[in-house]
């Protein structure tokens, strides 16, 4: 039995972390104070899923602490001792970081900074895990020739077929204030891992999603096209004539990934973390199938301008990762994904 601390466990990733990792026996800490619902308003809010987590894991233990806080995170760290560590914890909107950049920064950067030098201090082997994003990218993938097609938009060049890969550079480009407050932590947590010989790895994410996601306007495109079609709500797409693709990979793919990472660590490892081209779709194809499936139209607009640093086309390469641990693959396809997400949303409408 191990023991593992999840920051953001109430969040999408976070939360299908707490389950899986208590099913197979461990001992699970969480931590998480709620900091979506400040982001995102109701529509952001976890304690649902805390409250649900609690009753349905007995021995579950969650702790209401701030990452940005550094003395609580020394002092979590060292009572916890954890062998793992799954950090999930994030501002993760464009749009939000915004309004608020210190805010942003604080929490992304100097919250990740907080836990890697309390984990160097008191828990030095224990596996760091960080749940990082493509948009540390910034909008470099942009300048890949796209064409396009009736619904999508694609790569012209036969090379990007199956995606982007960790050779993407990360400067020179747009990333939104969220995105560079993401690289500052991506590049902290390799450092750690090739400087001090921690045992991290940085997960760069693309479309995380599944069942559990606290969607908002501003965060968790494909769950908030559900929400919006099964309540009512209307859509705004941001540009690129909804043509932008994303591929979309189910939470509980991802905490694989860190499973087969924990029993084989690779310190300082980066490694891209979606779908893959089959997992891939774009707005106007994701806003016809989760129709589809409701049995209601979605009322929805399309505007000329597209936020600031978005990606117009991006697909994973998972090549690296799939090399290094060969027995992970994504299990469950975008058509499971939808087909599991639109349910959970109608059941929840009719409570």
């Amino acid at each position: 039995m191990m023991k593992i601390l999840i920051t953001g466990s109430s969040g999408l990733i976070g939360s299908e972390s707490v389950r899986y990792f208590y099913n197979r026996g461990d001992s699970v800490v969480g931590v998480d104070n709620n900091l979506r619902r400040y982001f995102f308003g109701p529509d952001g809010d976890t304690t649902s899923i805390k409250l649900r987590l609690l009753k349905e894991l007995p021995q579950y233990r969650i702790v209401e602490a701030d990452i940005r806080d550094r003395r609580a995170m020394q002092d979590l760290i060292k009572s916890e001792f954890p062998d793992a560590i799954i950090h999930c914890a994030a501002q993760p909107s464009h749009d939000w970081a915004k309004k608020e950049p210190e805010t942003d920064f604080a929490i992304n950067a100097v919250g990740t900074m907080n836990l890697l030098e309390a984990t160097r201090q008191h828990s030095k082997d224990a596996c760091f895990i960080y749940m990082s994003t493509n948009k540390v990218y910034g909008d470099a993938p942009n300048e890949i020739s796209l064409k396009e097609l009736s619904s999508r938009w694609d790569y012209t060049d036969s090379k990007y077929f199956n995606g982007i890969d960790e050779t993407m550079r990360l400067d020179r480009s747009t990333h939104s204030i969220f995105g560079a407050s993401k690289v500052a932590a991506d590049i902290m947590v390799q450092e750690y891992g090739r400087y001090f010989g921690m045992k991290t790895v940085t997960f760069r994410g693309g479309c995380l999603t599944g069942p559990s996601h606290a969607s908002a306007e501003l965060h968790g495109f494909l769950a908030y096209v559900v929400k919006c079609a099964v309540e009512g709500r209307h859509y705004t797409v941001f540009g690129y004539k909804g043509k932008q693709v994303r591929d979309n990979i189910h939470s509980a793919d991802v905490v694989n990934a860190f499973a087969e990472y924990i029993k084989d660590p690779d310190p300082g490892a980066v490694y891209n973390l979606g779908g893959g081209r089959a997992n891939s779709i774009s707005v106007l194809e994701a806003i016809n199938e989760v129709q589809s499936r409701v049995g209601r139209q979605l009322s929805y607009t399309i505007t000329d301008v597209n936020r600031v640093g978005d990606h117009q086309c991006y697909i994973t390469d998972m090549s690296a990762f799939r090399a290094r641990y060969p027995k992970w693959n994504v299990s469950i396809s975008i058509r499971q994904i939808l087909d599991e997400m639109c349910s959970e949303a109608l059941k929840n409408a009719q409570r």
